[in-house]
């Protein structure tokens, strides 16, 4: 399973009635990093008097989590709009923040609506995608001649090993494509072995 996510952040300035909008778009997966992007960009404006924003994790047809804020607009005007954009476009995992500095000349409800909505809309323009592909965490236990025999599976289904802890036998954490996972367990069948969840 693939979706289309930001492959590196942009930014872009849209001005509107001496109004400048800076949008910054990137990777975002987690309510920690996209905090953590929201503050990079505070650093870098610090004197902006709004930074509105909105995010989608996971998959953009079935996202995990979506979230928006007005950071001091009127309500509805800002992280609302920036949301809208991110909704209606097939790209996951992404986070856009609208820096605003005011130009002196009101917008009005309206006006606000269609400065956030295109100034998300440029940033997503001129972004570039990369896939992602969303991977299974597992643990194998093995017996120590099967660790190579893993190891090479694991790197044929373009998974990761994520962790390698040898006690009695192996236990392998590793994670696998969702589509990989049928054919990794029948490849695995010749051999003794335990598998489970990593989360259980």
């Amino acid at each position: 399973m693939t979706y289309p996510v930001p492959a590196k952040q942009v930014e872009t300035l849209y001005e509107i009635k001496k109004s400048k909008f800076i949008a910054c778009a990137g990777f975002a997966n987690s309510r920690e990093s996209a905090m953590a992007l929201l503050e990079s960009v505070k650093q870098q404006y610090p004197d902006a008097r709004h930074h509105c924003w909105a995010y989608v994790f996971g998959n953009p047809n079935a996202p995990s989590s979506a979230a928006m804020a007005d950071d001091g607009e009127p309500s509805g005007t800002a992280g609302k709009p920036i949301l809208n954009v991110l909704q209606h476009k097939d790209i996951g995992d992404i986070m856009i923040i609208v820096t605003r500095y005011f130009g002196g000349i009101k917008l009005g409800a309206g006006g606000l609506v269609r400065a956030y909505s295109a100034a998300a809309q440029q940033a997503i323009d001129a972004l570039d995608v990369r896939q992602e592909i969303k991977l299974e965490p597992l643990s194998v236990d093995i017996d120590f001649k099967h660790e190579q025999f893993v190891r090479h599976l694991v790197e044929q289904a373009k998974g990761k090993i994520a962790n390698c802890r040898y006690k009695s036998s192996v236990m392998i954490d590793i994670e696998l494509p969702l589509d990989a996972l049928d054919n990794f367990k029948k490849q695995m069948a010749p051999i003794a072995f335990k598998v489970s969840a990593k989360n259980e």
